[in-house]
This record gives structure tokens, C-alpha cells and sequence, in this order.
């Protein structure tokens, strides 16, 4: 289910009891330094313009930076998980043709969203993570995502 946030972030998940676990910024910027990344997020939470989500994801072509402030997780705010972005995004610039220098970034909010969507709609965790997505199970972010709800800011 697709919504309006109204809170200023590109995309968010509510868990299954409605509570705020995720919220994601989406840039096409590439090349991103984890001190950049950092600066942003910074920059973001000091302005307020998000709520306070157990996950906080950035998210660029070439690479995603989560920040995981769950009990589960070993990692807290300071230290983000640094992801590269090919394994996740690759299937999906395959079937659009293009390449992660191509697109925009509302088709980058456009896969995200739908790889966010198969989380939420798994029926279990996987069994089989390739090595490159062990931190969707490590940091708890698949197990908060799965039977929630999706939230999209719909541009005015």
C-alpha cells in the first residue's frame, strides 16, 4: 500500500503494529563518501525533517548506508553498515536496461521501493542470503520490514 508520508522523507515503513521503523532518503549521487553520508544524516536529523525510526537508510547508486539504533543490532547510530548496492540493484537495472550511471532518481526510489516491498511481503526470513546481504538479517532490518507498510512521499 502506497501513501503520502507528509514527513518529508522519500520512503518509510511502518511495521505490522504501525510504528515508524524505517525511513529512507533516496539521492543519485555516487561515489559518496562514508564522512559525506555521515554529514548528511547529520544535516537531516538536526533539521528535523525526520522522525525517529529505529532504521535510517541512505540510499545511492553505488552504495547504501544504514544506521540501526535496534537492540538487535551491534551497530548504533555513529556507525552505519556501508552496502554496496549491486547486488540489490543489478536485477532491476538488468530488466530496465540501464545502468546505475543512467538513472534517475525517481526510478532509483522506484526500485527501491519494490525491493522494500519484497521484504515487507516475505512470508519468512531467508534461509540463503548471498555473503553481500548478510547485514539484512545481522542488523535486524528484514525481521523489523517483513508484514509492515510502505510509505511513499508523493511529490506536490
Amino acid at each position: 500500500m502506497v501513501m503520502r508520508s507528509g514527513s518529508g522523507w522519500d520512503l518509510a515503513v511502518k511495521n505490522r503494529d504501525g510504528q515508524l521503523v524505517l525511513v529512507v532518503e533516496v539521492k543519485r549521487r555516487t561515489k559518496v563518501s562514508p564522512e559525506w553520508a555521515a554529514q548528511l544524516r547529520r544535516n537531516i536529523l538536526a533539521h528535523g525533517i525526520f522522525a525517529d525510526a529505529p532504521y535510517f537508510l541512505l540510499v545511492f547508486p553505488d552504495q547504501f548506508y544504514l544506521w540501526a539504533s535496534n537492540k538487535e543490532s551491534e551497530f548504533q547510530h555513529e556507525r552505519p553498515y556501508i552496502i554496496d548496492s549491486s547486488p540489490i540493484l543489478q536485477p532491476y537495472l538488468d530488466r530496465a536496461d540501464i545502468s546505475p550511471e543512467q538513472i534517475s532518481e525517481t526510478g532509483l526510489e522506484l526500485i527501491i521501493t519494490s525491493w522494500l516491498g519484497e521484504i515487507i511481503y516475505a512470508e519468512e526470513l531467508p534461509e540463503q542470503l548471498d555473503a553481500s546481504q548478510q547485514w539484512l538479517l545481522e542488523s535486524g532490518f528484514y525481521a523489523a520490514l517483513m508484514g509492515g507498510q510502505l510509505e511513499h512521499e508523493v511529490a506536490a
